[in-house]
C-alpha cells in the first residue's frame, strides 16, 4: 500500500510540474498574466486528478497481478489433479496394473513404436472356485499375488494390464517368441 501511494505521489508530482510548467510557456505566450487563481488551478487540479487516477490504476494493476497469480495457481492445481485423475482412471484400482481399456491403448502406442513382441494372456483357472470356497477376500489375495508374480516376472519397459476379472495380459515390447518363454 505504500509503495501505491509512492507511485501515485510521484506521478502526481509530475503532473503539476508538466502543468506548472505549461502554464508558464501558454498564458504569456497568449499575452495573459499568471495570476493566483492560475496558480492554484495549475497545482490543485493536476495533484487530485493525477493522484486519483493513478492510485487507481496502480491499485488495479496490483488486483491484476495478483488475480493472473491465483489462475495460474489454479491452473497448476487442476493441471495436477487432472494427472493424478487420469493415472487413477487408467488403472486398476486392486492391483494398480493398467485397466483393460488402458492397456489396449498402451498395446496401440507400442506397437506403432514396433511391430516385435509378444503377448502373453494370463488367466486363472477355476478362479470362481477360489472365491466360492474361500471368500472374496482370499480371491482379492490371489489375485494380487497374480498380478506380483507377473509384474517381477517381467521387463520394467513391458504393459501390464488387468484386462477380465481373473485376466491379465502383458505385451513383451520387442521380445521375440524365444524370449517370451523365458
Amino acid at each position: 500500500m505504500n509503495r501505491l501511494f509512492l507511485k501515485s505521489a510521484a506521478v502526481a508530482c509530475a503532473s503539476v510540474a508538466v502543468s506548472l510548467l505549461l502554464t508558464l510557456i501558454i498564458v504569456p505566450a497568449l499575452g495573459l498574466s499568471v495570476n493566483r487563481a492560475i496558480w492554484l488551478t495549475s497545482t490543485v487540479f493536476p495533484l487530485v486528478l493525477a493522484w486519483i487516477a493513478s492510485a487507481t490504476t496502480f491499485w488495479q494493476g496490483d488486483r491484476l497481478k495478483s488475480a493472473h497469480r491465483d489462475l495460474a495457481r489454479a491452473h497448476a492445481q487442476l493441471a495436477a489433479a487432472h494427472r493424478r485423475l487420469s493415472e487413477k482412471a487408467s488403472r486398476d484400482d486392486m492391483t494398480g496394473m493398467l485397466n483393460r481399456e488402458s492397456f489396449f491403448a498402451a498395446l496401440d502406442g507400442s506397437r506403432r513404436k514396433s511391430d516385435r513382441g509378444a503377448l502373453l494372456i494370463i488367466d486363472a483357472d477355476h478362479f470362481k472356485m477360489i472365491n466360492d470356497s474361500y471368500g472374496h477376500l482370499t480371491g482379492d489375495e490371489a489375485l494380487l499375488l497374480i498380478a506380483s508374480a507377473i509384474e517381477r516376472g517381467v521387463r520394467s519397459g513391458d504393459v501390464l494390464g488387468r484386462i477380465g476379472g481373473e485376466e491379465f495380459a502383458a505385451f513383451l515390447v520387442g521380445a521375440t517368441a524365444q524370449e517370451a518363454k523365458r
